[in-house]
């Protein structure tokens, strides 16, 4: 359905209405949207935080940390995504309605930068995977990873990839289960790995119990919560409880965060001398299988990546047409950010995933606490399809910036205390992405109460 929403503001509501009125053909079919999303559960990166966790705060309090979070990410991801596919709507097309144009841009690059770095980091594993087997130079390995993962975005490369990865997604399920299994069998099953305990208490006066803590850390991946958004959008509204329960609820973090851990947290207190570190479990993967090991591993960050390397060409060229009028086809904008991954895998960067995590999370999370909010406060009333066009919407929405800087400063403030005491180190970590959460869902509900405005888009029927 071609329209024309560069006319009149009064035309807003009926062209809105017009495009609810269409049809979803167009739109991803729920195995194919299933399979693609599922390709984002087999990062490393999951296997690795949870190990990180358990051996921060011991077994049980990770596990019950992750419990509370697995039910948490199935909620609010249940909002989210009903609301992306009823609207086709993205990130970028949200950020409009409840930070303005302008504030969506500062979103966007945002996006495009955390996926971007996501990118680098599993790209980097992957390398690192193949130096361990094969040697050489990293900077050849991270050139080879970044040259065979940037086609896999393109056109129809993309789509194959998508059916793909339903292939692909028992081999690394298996191939985990099969780590689990070699390890046990090479040095001895037992169940101390379950009643790991830190080698020093942690008490509340540094931030909390550390179920709490694990769960303020997994906070600081929020960044799914955005990246569900911009594949929900891909959705049929026919499809949505589907989608609500399969593809982007509890089942899909049991999966993605839950059976990872376990993995993680087994190989570690189960493998000699294996560090829960950023390559540390898959080089240890390797090593003890050899070529399976590597195949576990490529398969893995083969499937995680063609989210990051979308997502991230995706946001780049949405930041640089709407802040620098830069109109280049998709080809390009996918080389650009393909180039700036690689430029990135050559700094060492991936030895502060924990300190970028730390920062991004609270963008990320005020974010994302400001847009449920927004969802939830209105009750599913005049939502706004992301079709509409840039000329409805004004530049700046305060409600939503005022509460989404006054969160960030919160939580930056947060994840200081410890250069002003190191005592309140895991205060910070533990309770910045917290209040994060909590001071930008009250500000933005107490100024959508208290203002004319409820949204950037200038004649809405709110």
């Amino acid at each position: 359905m071609n329209l024309n929403l560069t006319g009149s503001n009064n035309t807003v509501e009926a062209t809105d209405a017009l495009y609810r009125e269409g049809n979803d053909e167009d739109q991803m079919s729920k195995g194919s949207l299933s399979m693609a999303w599922y390709g984002v559960a087999s990062a490393m990166f999951f296997v690795y935080i949870g190990a990180a966790l358990a051996v921060a705060y011991g077994t049980k309090d990770a596990l019950i940390g992750l419990a509370l979070t697995i039910v948490a990410y199935g909620l609010i991801n249940r909002v989210l995504s009903k609301y992306a596919i009823n609207n086709r709507t993205t990130v970028a097309l949200f950020s409009r309605t409840i930070l303005g144009t302008a504030g969506s841009a500062i979103a966007t690059i945002i996006f495009a930068l955390v996926a971007i770095y996501y990118a680098v980091f599993e790209g980097s594993i992957v390398a690192y995977a193949f130096q361990v087997a094969f040697g050489g130079e990293m900077w050849m390995w991270y050139l080879i990873v970044v040259a065979y993962s940037t086609p896999l975005i393109l056109g129809g490369a993309r789509r194959f990839l998508d059916k793909l990865n339903g292939w692909l997604l028992p081999v690394y399920v298996g191939g985990l289960v099969a780590a689990v299994i070699w390890a046990g069998v090479q040095y001895g099953f037992s169940s101390t790995w379950l009643t790991q305990q830190p080698e020093s208490g942690l008490a509340v006066t540094m931030g909390g119990p550390g179920w709490l803590a694990t769960f303020a850390a997994y906070m600081g991946v929020w960044i799914m919560m955005m990246f569900t958004i911009d594949y929900a959008s891909l959705g049929k509204r026919n499809d949505t409880k589907f989608h609500q329960r399969w593809s982007f609820g509890w089942a899909f973090y049991t999966l993605a965060y839950g059976f990872s851990a376990f993995v993680g947290i087994f190989l570690t207190f189960t493998i000699p001398g294996l560090e829960a570190s950023e390559t540390g479990i898959a080089g240890g993967i390797v090593s003890m299988m050899g070529i399976l090991g590597l195949i576990v591993v490529f398969v893995s960050q083969t499937r995680i990546n063609t989210a990051n390397y979308y997502l991230g060409a995706a946001n780049l060229k949405s930041f640089g047409e709407r802040v620098f009028r830069i109109k280049m086809p998709n080809l390009v904008w996918v080389l650009t950010s393909s180039v700036i991954i690689f430029l990135l895998m050559l700094l060492p960067i991936v030895q502060y995933i924990l300190l970028a995590l730390a920062w991004q999370g609270v963008l990320v999370t005020a974010w994302v606490a400001i847009a449920m909010t927004h969802i939830l406060i209105t009750r599913g009333r005049a939502q706004e399809h992301g079709m509409l066009d840039d000329v409805h919407y004004r530049k700046f929405n305060n409600s939503g910036l005022i509460a989404w800087i006054v969160a960030t400063l919160t939580g930056i403030v947060m994840l200081q205390l410890g250069l002003l005491n190191a005592d309140l180190a895991g205060v910070g970590a533990t309770w910045g992405p917290i209040l994060t959460a909590v001071v930008a869902s009250a500000v933005y509900a107490v100024l959508w109460t208290t203002t004319s405005h409820k949204t950037a888009l200038v004649a809405s029927a709110v």
